[in-house]
């Protein structure tokens, strides 16, 4: 039983059961890459999996909203400005908007991190992409010409993302090695001609009402793939030999080691230095200050209640007990 006729579509120009088959499809590819995602993520050591954890909620998102849209849910009817043929109103998918505010933010993360750029420049380029998605989904909603007038707004924003992603990212100072810069500028050309495209079927679909609900499911649907799964998978391929710790994004945390391994302040005792002079030393018959325990290894902490008998060491030197 299709889709659509558990959940019969509100709108005259609406998906038809080719397209929710096709929607199933990419649902069942994004789910599939998700999993895989996972598994590789499990097999990456703890504390230097951030970029394959950005790359699960990405897919994750991707999948829950497809399979929204292959349901038929996820979609409001909104009158077009151009209508065609007899249609008056067209299915406008909300849900696929959810998805792209959480998604495209995060795919200019993973491209971002990888190199020099100030974190204000990086919080001001996510900022963009979320003014992106939403004129596009305000423009979509809006049947008047002022549609348009959101379109232009994205667009400006579209045009300081590939500002950075193409002419301040790449001259910043990358602290690891060369071949993160090879994959960064790799990446960002392939992922900001992808975004050329997405405003071009805008344009097509929500915005002229050129093309049907089927054709412009299957365009975002192929746009999606390419920006989602395949994007993602070539860019970590290319990070393979990453050293988490030059791009300062290693965890110190213990658990990102192993449960239990490397644990614990090391044992030892230390004595602090005694004053320097030629006389006996003051008697202190305490201990000295004793640091002994489980944490990281490293020399005793140096103490003022140093032992001393008879005469005082010379400074700058410790006694040991």
């Amino acid at each position: 039983m299709s889709s659509l006729t558990q959940n019969p579509p509100t709108a005259d120009r609406h998906i038809t059961p080719g397209g929710s088959d096709w929607l199933w499809a990419v649902t069942a590819l994004m789910a599939i890459s998700d999993l895989a995602m996972v598994a590789w993520s499990f097999m990456r050591p703890r504390g230097t999996r951030l970029f394959h954890q950005l790359a699960i909620i990405i897919l994750t998102t991707a999948t829950i909203s497809y399979f929204s849209m292959a349901s038929d849910l996820g979609a409001t009817a909104t009158r077009a400005e151009f209508s065609r043929g007899n249609t008056n109103t067209r299915q406008i998918w909300y849900v696929r908007y959810i998805q792209w505010f959480i998604t495209f933010p995060l795919l200019l993360l993973e491209l971002l991190l990888a190199t020099g750029l100030t974190l204000s420049d990086i919080i001001t380029t996510l900022f963009m992409a979320w003014v992106l998605v939403i004129c596009g989904l305000v423009g979509a909603l809006v049947p008047s010409t002022y549609k348009w007038g959101f379109y232009v707004f994205g667009l400006l924003a579209l045009f300081y993302i590939w500002h950075i992603l193409l002419g301040f990212a790449p001259r910043s100072t990358f602290s690891a090695d060369g071949f993160v810069r090879t994959g960064f500028v790799r990446g960002a050309w392939y992922l900001s001609f992808l975004l050329l495209l997405y405003p071009i079927a805008w344009g097509c679909s929500e915005g002229g009402n050129v093309i049907s609900p089927t054709g412009e499911m299957i365009w975002y649907g192929i746009l999606d793939l390419f920006a989602g799964p395949i994007f993602l998978f070539g860019f970590l391929f290319s990070l393979r030999n990453l050293d988490y710790a030059t791009l300062g994004l290693a965890s110190g945390k213990h658990t990102d080691t192993g449960y239990g391994a490397g644990a614990g302040i090391g044992a030892g005792t230390g004595y602090g230095a005694g004053a320097a002079g030629t006389g006996p030393g003051m008697a202190n018959t305490g201990p000295g200050m004793i640091n002994a325990g489980n944490g990281v290894t490293g020399p005793g902490v140096a103490g003022p209640n140093a032992v001393h008998n008879g005469a005082v060491p010379a400074a700058g030197t410790s006694t040991v007990v």
